[in-house]
């Protein structure tokens, strides 16, 4: 048994996982088995609740727009647990639907106006006869990383006052194709349109996001030490 241990939540795997996100936990698991470190993964799905105090790190994935309708029907049953999970700092990423749901509202191809778990301020709407498609490159402003990646998304998302980008586009359309701005980052929620999936081709951000998870649960441990010897890799 690991010295440590951190618990994944995997928001509606079974429904949101239409380009393999789960790969961002396997990354994950990659990096922490390294260092001592032991990540199990619970699914927490239609019916399910969100209990707050029981996870160490959440992703929740992209899907259709289909499946999306679906789960933001059960979302209000999570709605309290997701919100005080992120208000406390707790680490989640979100990619493409899984960002939009955690916003306000977003918009369907068609209009159909899908609303939110209104965990945070950004919203999102359509453009009915186009999509972003194609390699993603950006750069985080506050640390120089670059980030590279794979956009197929027809929602254009924009970002509250409190929020700030994941990135800055080099390459790429990004949330809308107007500001520049590529994901969000908010407290120690990161999300993004970025499929393929990220962390397993920026092992740059996953160090990031496991030390930030580390560091949460074990305080008193010098994670910064431990990790500088472990090498980003790309998968």
């Amino acid at each position: 048994m690991a010295d440590y241990q951190l618990h994944a939540a995997h928001l509606y795997a079974d429904l949101m996982n239409t380009y393999g996100d789960y790969g961002n936990l396997v990354a994950l698991r990659y990096y922490a088995q390294q260092i001592g470190v032991d990540l199990d993964v619970s699914l927490v799905s239609i019916g399910d609740e969100f209990d707050d105090q029981q996870y160490d790190f959440v992703l929740f994935g992209g899907g259709q727009d289909y499946e999306e309708a679906i789960v933001a029907k059960d979302l209000p049953l999570k709605a309290a647990g997701i919100k005080r999970y992120i208000e406390a700092d707790g680490p989640l990423l979100g990619v493409c639907g899984g960002f939009q749901l955690l916003g306000q509202y977003f918009l369907l191809a068609d209009g159909t106006r899908i609303e939110g778990v209104g965990a945070m301020q950004h919203y999102t709407l359509n453009q009915p006869h186009n999509r972003f498609t194609g390699n993603v490159e950006i750069v985080n402003q506050e640390t120089g990383q670059k980030y590279r990646g794979f956009e197929n998304h027809q929602g254009r998302t924009f970002i509250a006052d409190n929020q700030r980008p994941l990135g800055q586009v080099l390459k790429g359309k990004g949330n809308n194709g107007e500001d520049g701005g590529e994901g969000l980052i908010y407290k120690n929620v990161y999300g993004t349109y970025f499929h393929g999936p990220i962390l397993t081709r920026n092992g740059n951000l996953a160090l990031r996001l496991l030390e930030i998870s580390l560091k949460r649960k074990y305080p008193a441990v010098d994670w910064s030490e431990k990790l500088k010897f472990v090498t980003p890799e790309s998968f």
